[in-house]
């Protein structure tokens, strides 16, 4: 299943604006540009000349910007032995829920819930996996929804960032837990919040390439909605996401699977990885 990108070039316009707090007023008068210009790129209208024009003024780059637009990229498809992504329905959105597992001891980690745990749970009993740890991003709904069906209420240890407590998972507090095992594989968590209050990347090493699960804090060719601050979004992003190995696996919380390398590429919010134009 091929799963699309989660925003279009326009929700990436809209979410810098907000972010940068910027009004169609506020951004026409920096770019040089009318505030009708503003308004038809936030309505999805494709005017090369005019992206490049706003995206230096919005942080973004004008190039991917554009490429995005005109949707001439995606990111390569990823398959890694000991990795599955589960996709599920809230709304009219699709979620998704991770689980890595280690070969040879057969024990399973799982990364949020999504909306339905039903194909996750499917898949642990098919493959004979032992499903021995769970780990949130953050606890906006649609990433926890089931919860207690996936712990079997609370027989499997959830944990999740002090800062986003919720029933049926265990806090930590980062500086005490360094990082968690189940078999070979090890699970380190890193803060990048900013989109939540108490947004959680965990690193996993242990299967073939090293994989991100890092929830909304990043997507392919976007990132989530800095709600708490965007500012720190951006900020706890480049420091323990893009600071990674490009070849290391990224896993959003909705979107199709990337690459750090690829991100550095192709994502408007982080111009400074792109070769000038």
């Amino acid at each position: 299943m091929s799963i699309p990108l989660e925003d279009l070039f326009n929700d990436v316009i809209a979410k810098s604006m907000r972010g940068l707090g910027l009004s169609d007023a506020d951004l026409a008068a920096k770019a040089g540009v009318s505030v009708e210009d503003v308004a038809a790129a936030k309505a999805g209208t494709v005017d090369d000349k005019l992206l490049r024009k706003i995206a230096p003024h919005l942080q973004l780059d004008g190039l991917a910007l554009v490429t995005m637009a005109h949707g001439d990229w995606r990111p390569t498809p990823v398959t890694l032995k000991g990795l599955a992504q589960f996709n599920t329905t809230y709304h009219d959105m699709t979620v998704n829920a991770y689980l890595v597992w280690d070969a040879e001891t057969k024990n399973a980690v799982a990364f949020d819930t999504g909306a339905d745990a039903g194909p996750m749970i499917d898949f642990i009993e098919k493959h004979g996996l032992n499903l021995s740890l769970i780990f949130l991003t953050h606890t906006h709904p649609d990433h926890i929804m089931d919860l207690a069906k996936l712990s079997a209420d609370g027989a499997v240890t959830a944990f999740v960032h002090a800062r986003e407590a919720c029933a049926g998972a265990k806090t930590f507090e980062l500086g005490e837990t360094e990082s968690w095992e189940s078999g070979d594989l090890k699970i380190e968590p890193r803060s990048t919040w900013g989109h939540s209050k108490g947004g959680i990347t965990y690193v996993v090493s242990g299967l073939e390439k090293p994989v991100a699960i890092v929830g909304d804090a990043l997507f392919a060719s976007s990132m989530g909605g800095g709600m708490v601050s965007f500012s720190d979004a951006l900020a706890t992003n480049r420091k323990e996401i893009f600071t990674l190995a490009d070849h290391t696996v990224l896993c959003p919380g909705h979107g199709p699977l990337t690459t750090v390398g690829e991100e550095k590429a192709h994502n408007p919010f982080y111009p400074e990885f792109k070769s000038p134009a």
